[in-house]
């Protein structure tokens, strides 16, 4: 399928790896390409360590179309992902003149000192664009496929609704839920079957519990309405098969 666009994503942080800070942005950045046609395939969690982010990156803009990074661009020093990603390319890791300007007039404005910490926010690798930040001021930056983001969620929010109409798009997935009456082991081995016989739909099976005991959840996806019809039609009559109560 031609038309379909992946991403991966790579969350750098050690506060996210300790638990001290609980991660917002991978449940929104799924959500938001979803609605587009992109499928998010692969994420990465990894800490402040220039090799880890170095290897995440390389390997995730190898396999997917795009790659989105959260986390790591602030003034401390242990923010390093601009250096990293700089690494990845194989690129300086330089004051990029236009974010150097826009953070020294930020900062001006307020009366505060613009320090080297607060001049660390202005480094890019070489040749990066700049991703606008509507919310704190400091950008972030696209190189490549690699679109590198804020880890606060308001701002990477604001980021990524910058990024996104400049993103190529794919045909969107189609779902369709059924209520499946019987638990998972009952229906995994004709589930598989059907899924088989139907390789372009994604099928998946959620078990669920209440007060009326356990049941499944069974979800069908395409991207193609007739396939997902066919599929779900297969799945249908395979519950009536077993006696699938109403």
């Amino acid at each position: 399928m031609s038309d379909v666009i992946t991403a991966g994503m790579v969350v750098i942080g050690d506060e996210i790896l300790s638990g001290r800070t609980k991660d917002k942005n991978i449940g929104h950045l799924a959500d938001m390409l979803t609605a587009v046609g992109i499928d998010l395939k692969e994420v990465r969690i990894v800490g402040d360590e220039q090799r880890a982010i170095v290897e995440a990156v390389n390997s995730l803009r190898a396999a997917y179309t795009y790659v989105f990074t959260t986390g790591g661009i602030g003034p401390t020093h242990d923010d390093i992902t601009a250096d990293a990603i700089a690494a990845a390319f194989g690129v300086p890791c330089t004051y990029h003149p236009e974010a150097y300007a826009l953070l020294e007039a930020h900062y001006a404005a307020r009366g505060v000192e613009f320090t080297e910490a607060r001049k660390r926010m202005a480094r890019t690798p070489e040749g990066a664009s700049l991703i606008a930040n509507p919310v704190s001021v400091a950008p972030g930056f696209n190189i490549g496929n690699v679109y590198v983001m804020a880890g606060v969620p308001s701002v990477f929010q604001a980021m990524l609704d910058k990024v996104i109409p400049t993103l190529r798009t794919g045909q969107k997935l189609i779902s369709e839920g059924i209520h499946c009456t019987f638990p998972e082991g009952t229906i995994g081995g004709p589930l598989g079957d059907i899924q088989k016989a139907h390789p372009e739909t994604i099928i998946g099976s959620y078990p669920k519990f209440d007060t009326t005991g356990a049941w499944t959840e069974i979800v069908v996806r395409s991207r193609s309405r007739e396939k997902l019809d066919a599929a779900v039609r297969a799945v249908k009559e395979m519950l009536d098969s077993l006696g699938q109560r109403s």
